[in-house]
């Protein structure tokens, strides 16, 4: 213990004598790089962009909006050691195709699920963040024999989902509701891509994106041809029981939470976005065999902010749960 902190003090201690301040101890964890090969699966005459590395426990990880495989870059190096990665991207998002579909909720389970039975993977620990996390758990109710664990992040679940009205959303004046005002919302999401360039490149870190991470965010939408599935979802969001669909898959995965066994892991930030910290001990007290894990500051793509305190969770979880 001498050792430790004597290691703590020389470490303030030199920053102080050059008259600079200690960095950032995240700093080392961010990197644009992303270091894997891309495959492609056929689903339904689409094909689907995923990168897969490693073998053993299968992890699956799944993105929302308006993002891609790319947003677990920083997190899956500390998975890997554990077995086998896989991020897939959404239809219509990161490197899949983009074909002319309605992009509802229902149309992305569809892709997902095929994707699993093409690929034929078994036994998943699903790592599911934003939109993927109503996919990935509604694929664990409907598939329990399939699915060993549950990681979740900024989820679309209860008690935050189906919101009541718009009021966490800044109200009826607020960004969401002209989002899903077909004029303003096809204007901003569409015409100014706003998803990209505002809430995910400024408005949603605790920290800027370096260009280059920027750039490959960018790069699927630079047609704005390309950017209607970014606008569908926030039409797809269960606000004020609307869409209808949707409320009730929610819903249900939300008594599935409550009634499952299975293996489970929220990791939410302060303050966060759709799962804040008092949102976390509402699902501690509500979903049984969860465990709750901080991450640190951060908002809604708290990958971008934390991937080590994520990926590290994840393995410790794993290692303590499953092995």
């Amino acid at each position: 213990m001498n050792r430790v902190l004597s290691a703590i003090v020389m470490w303030i201690l030199g920053f102080a004598a050059q008259g600079g301040e200690a960095p950032d101890p995240r700093d080392g964890v961010f990197s644009a790089d992303f270091p894997y090969e891309s495959r492609y699966a056929e689903v339904d005459s689409q094909r689907l962009h995923y990168i897969d590395k490693g073998e053993g426990q299968t992890f699956l990880f799944l993105h929302g909006n308006p993002t891609s495989s790319y947003l677990w870059r920083n997190v899956m190096r500390y998975v890997e050691p554990s077995g086998r990665v896989i991020a897939v991207d959404n239809i219509g998002f990161g490197k899949s195709d983009k074909p002319d579909l309605d992009y509802t909720y229902q149309t992305h389970y569809k892709f997902i699920n095929g994707f699993i039975r093409v690929l034929n993977l078994k036994n998943l620990i699903l790592v599911v963040h934003d939109w993927g996390s109503v996919i990935g758990l509604d694929y664990a109710r409907q598939n329990e024999t399939n699915v060993r664990g549950v990681v979740f992040m900024e989820a679309i679940i209860p008690p935050s989902f189906p919101m009541a009205d718009l009021t966490a959303f800044g109200g009826p004046d607020g960004l969401f509701a002209q989002f899903r005002t077909p004029e303003t919302g096809k204007e901003l999401l569409i015409n100014q891509n706003l998803f990209v360039e505002q809430l995910l490149g400024q408005g949603a870190l605790t920290r800027q994106l370096s260009k280059a991470e920027l750039d490959v965010y960018r790069a699927p939408f630079v047609d704005p041809a390309t950017r209607f599935p970014i606008y569908v979802w926030p039409n797809e969001l269960p606000i004020n029981g609307k869409p209808a669909r949707n409320v009730a898959a929610v819903l249900a995965v939300g008594e599935w939470l409550k009634t499952s066994t299975m293996p489970k892991l929220l990791q939410y930030a302060s303050p966060g976005a759709i799962v804040p910290p008092q949102a976390a001990g509402w699902m501690a007290e509500n979903y049984p065999n969860i465990e709750t894990q901080f991450v640190g500051y951060g908002a809604h793509y708290i990958q971008e902010d934390n991937p080590e305190a994520i990926g590290r969770g994840i393995a410790d979880w794993y290692r303590r749960n499953f092995r």
